[in-house]
């Protein structure tokens, strides 16, 4: 009985699940930058429900069916990939919030490895693929992001990890730091011809496309975290105001793309009536938002600008509210599926 439900819910699992670690984890993260103990505790034991089960679920379709985990790894790389930033985001709570480094340097090394084994199997594919690709309408949203997403994860949580003196795991999470920004740009060039001069329709514009927002406010608080922690080793202190600037540089894009997106949101619902029925990838929305607070305080205290953390203030709200509104779309997902006769409340 439990080994059939097991194989059944590995077979119909959504890759792109970790997103769910993510938002949860930076929600968090932020709540705990803003001094808010009890929300950013109690995501973060929430947030190891959520991780573990999927671990297990995922080593589970691995070995049931291995050919789908070969499609989730090539075809659907894009989803499959969330669970390298989930994993360094759940290793960034334990290290801040539970206050357990080994615990969060653990978790880089395994984040680390599903980065260099995913990515650049995906990407060779990509390439070397045989057969018609899909045009440029078709194959990319802002759900490629997420290899920025997560090459700026190991980024972060390696700064965060690493010992004063450990130039060389310091030197790893800046070069990181540096790949992740210019992933950024390059694939954000393609987005934004995609959504200029290409026809979009409501359906198309999807919630990965908020991790335009997201991947590089990660990329943001990559850098003040880098600001942070310079005096771990001297490089960092040499180029100081290198890091300020670029920091900034991406956290004002960041911000640039707020009233866009909630523009293309009440477009998509309000004008063109899409309803807003639960989806996994809802919380490929909830993760900019705070990631975009967390981001912001950090700048704001690594350069010395209150006014900052001042909007971080308002975000927090804004962060959770949108995280308690998709986790009760969740539980009516669950609900439904396990009691389809009855309507929860």
């Amino acid at each position: 009985m439990i080994k059939n439900f097991l194989r059944q819910e590995a077979k119909r699992l959504y890759p792109g699940y970790f997103a769910l670690v993510m938002a949860t984890g930076i929600v968090s993260i932020a709540a705990h930058l803003l001094g808010m103990e009890v929300p950013a505790k109690a995501l973060f034991w929430l947030n190891m429900v959520f991780y573990v089960p999927l671990v297990i679920l995922l080593s589970l379709r691995a070995f049931w069916f291995p050919a789908s985990l070969a499609e989730d790894v090539t075809v659907r790389g894009t989803q499959l990939f969330t669970i390298v930033p989930g994993t360094c985001v759940l290793g960034n709570q334990f290290a801040t919030i539970a206050g357990s480094p080994a615990i969060g340097h653990a978790l880089w090394i395994a984040g680390t490895v599903l980065w260099l084994a995913l990515i650049y199997i995906f990407f060779t594919g990509a390439i070397i693929m045989e057969g018609k690709k899909a045009p440029l309408g078709k194959g990319i949203d802002g759900g490629w992001l997420i290899f920025v997403v997560g090459t700026e994860s190991v980024a972060l949580l390696g700064t965060i990890t690493a010992h004063p003196g450990q130039g060389h795991l310091l030197l790893f999470a800046f070069s990181m730091y540096l790949a992740g920004g210019m992933l950024y740009l390059f694939i954000m060039a393609i987005i934004f011809y995609r959504l200029l001069f290409l026809p979009i329709s409501p359906e198309e514009l999807r919630p990965a496309y908020w991790i335009n927002k997201g991947a590089i406010a990660i990329t943001s608080l990559t850098g003040a975290t880098l600001i942070e922690d310079a005096p771990k080793w001297w490089f960092l202190g040499e180029i100081l105001p290198f890091l300020k600037g670029l920091a900034f540089f991406f956290w004002a894009f960041a911000t640039w793309w707020i009233p866009i997106l909630v523009a293309l949101n009440a477009w998509r619902h309000l004008y063109k009536r899409v309803p807003m029925d639960y989806d996994p990838a809802y919380w490929s929305m909830v993760f900019p938002l705070g990631m975009y607070t967390a981001s912001t305080f950090m700048l704001g205290e690594a350069a010395g600008l209150p006014l900052l953390q001042d909007i971080s203030g308002v975000f927090i709200y804004i962060a959770l509210i949108a995280w308690v509104f998709t986790f009760i779309g969740l539980f009516r997902r669950v609900a439904l599926r396990f009691f389809p006769g009855k309507s929860p409340t």
